[in-house]
């Protein structure tokens, strides 16, 4: 049996209890194997995002926003609700991980809180290229990933995409305190 892993984060410094900063981690695609449906904007076209693709956009994902819709039926690149620090490639699957803005968008964070496998997750990308532009599913052999979005699991290309959200690592340090004097 062979495990390949490819990674890549950012790290965010720690703030004890921070109220705006919930930390999640889910499979945003698979790679190397056909969506169940078109994405948007694949012209009706299936796609199958290539391992090597995949691997050489990694870094591009870290840094980049994590967007909804309040019906959760699709992206809107200007209502950001988290951050991605961390992405890697494992056994088949583009698995991601960062935070929710919790305190700006509770209801996001109820809505994944019960389960957390309701909700899938959709890659945005720029700079794609395609194989085949006449083939039935279309193979992405390069992309820039600009970000994704969180939606629900029956909206999303790939269906088996899910995000949870974790429990909270971050902790107080004795003696850490902010004091602001003016």
């Amino acid at each position: 049996m062979t495990i390949e892993l490819e990674s890549m984060a950012i790290e965010m410094p720690p703030v004890s209890r921070h109220p705006n900063r919930q930390p999640f981690r889910g499979v945003l695609t698979l790679v190397d194997v056909p969506s169940t449906r078109p994405p948007a904007g694949a012209r009706g076209h299936r796609v199958l995002l290539s391992r090597t693709a995949a691997e050489r956009a990694l870094a591009s994902l870290l840094g980049m926003g994590l967007d909804y819709t309040p019906s959760l039926d699709g992206h809107d690149a200007r209502r950001k609700v988290g951050i991605i620090t961390s992405a890697e490639i494992v056994n088949g699957r583009l698995e991601v991980g960062g935070y929710l803005f919790a305190r700006d968008f509770p209801e996001l964070v109820r809505e994944l809180s019960p389960g957390g496998h309701r909700l899938g997750m959709s890659y945005e990308i720029a700079d794609a290229r395609v194989a085949d532009v006449r083939a039935s599913i279309w193979v992405l052999t390069d992309v820039t990933f600009t970000g994704a979005a969180i939606l629900r699991r029956e909206k999303a290309a790939y269906p088996d995409t899910w995000i949870k959200l974790e429990a909270s690592t971050e902790h107080r340090v004795p003696g850490e305190h902010l004091r602001i004097k003016s």
